[in-house]
């Protein structure tokens, strides 16, 4: 099993009426909850029973009605969600041609933003091969102290699962750089792996560019980073015999609808093919090797390509990855 733990929200998804106007659209969200979703999706059910798992804390609003439907319609274990009176995160989302998605969000008091560690089981359950965490919700209190505390504390046990990062930075949530790029090393330090985009890179360590950022990931104890580079493709950088290694697979083309949740969903394509090949582990990284980790890649970026030629954050199944050339 895979568990995302962090936020769920609703992202208003802007989009032009008849008349020009921005109207928004109200669209399930949250970067581990995406990423859960994409996971669930792949896997499906095997003997009535779910490969996914998310953690985190839910409103019994109508919005986080939605949200927890979407979850149990996709394959996701909400065992471990746990439900709350205050209201769901809202997103709103400006999408413009040839530009990145713009995010603002309305946070304050809601229920995954007040993720405390009561929420926290004391053990995992069974067969839990990996935990991943991330986005906006290390940059609220009190979730990103309770999630940072559950990390560490995963990260210590002898039996722990694998940990995979994923800080899909928003700068405009982080006042203090240095403060959080302090934070952020230590997360990895936590971690098995590092799922980074570029653009991340380019705001937790500026100027020193991808290939460096993941030389310093793997030097602070991370088994293997792995780096999206949007239409260029995405590369994995591990460490063998002291020795630094790049391994590439170029994206898969597609028309782009918008690029909502392709990172999310490449972060649970990459994961799911682990899980699947019988990769989780510590040891199992240690050893991967370049073709294992080059048809990871490529997996993954067929994921992310199919969740860029729809609208939002619409992952595919495993049936639509295995069939896209």
């Amino acid at each position: 099993m895979i568990i995302a733990c962090g936020e769920a929200l609703i992202d208003m998804v802007s989009e032009k009426d008849r008349e020009g106007r921005d109207i928004f659209i109200p669209c399930p969200g949250g970067c581990p909850y995406n990423t859960a979703i994409a996971i669930g999706r792949i896997f499906g059910k095997e003997n009535g029973k779910t490969r996914a798992a998310f953690l985190s804390r839910l409103s019994r609003d109508f919005f986080g009605e939605i949200l927890i439907t979407r979850l149990e319609q996709n394959n996701v274990s909400i065992e471990l969600t746990a439900r709350s009176d205050e209201t769901t995160t809202l997103a709103f989302v400006k999408v413009a041609e040839g530009k990145e998605p713009a995010y603002f969000f309305y946070s304050e008091g809601a229920a995954d933003r007040l993720l405390s560690e009561t929420d926290f089981p004391q053990r995992l359950p069974a067969g839990t091969n990996c935990i991943l965490f991330g986005s906006i919700s290390l940059t609220m209190e009190p979730s990103a102290t309770s999630i940072e505390n559950f990390i560490f504390r995963e990260s210590t046990r002898e039996d722990r699962p694998v940990i995979s990062l994923d800080p899909n930075v928003r700068p405009f949530m982080i006042p203090d750089h240095n403060g959080y790029v302090k934070r952020f090393e230590k997360w990895v330090q936590a971690s098995d792996i590092v799922k980074i985009s570029s653009a991340d890179f380019d705001f937790i360590y500026p100027g020193l560019g991808h290939e460096k950022g993941a030389e310093k990931l793997l030097d602070l104890g991370s088994r293997l980073a792995a780096v999206t580079l949007g239409g260029e493709g995405a590369a994995v950088f591990v460490k063998r015999d002291g020795n630094i290694k790049k391994i590439f697979a170029e994206a898969s083309h597609t028309t782009i609808a918008d690029t909502i949740g392709a990172g999310d969903t490449f972060h649970g394509a990459f994961l799911s093919w682990l899980e699947k090949h019988g990769k989780m582990s510590r040891k199992a990284l240690d050893q991967l090797s370049e073709n294992e980790i080059r048809e990871a890649l490529i997996f993954a970026n067929k994921a992310a390509a199919i969740v860029c030629s729809r609208k939002g954050a619409d992952p595919p199944t495993l049936a639509e990855i295995e069939a896209l050339q």
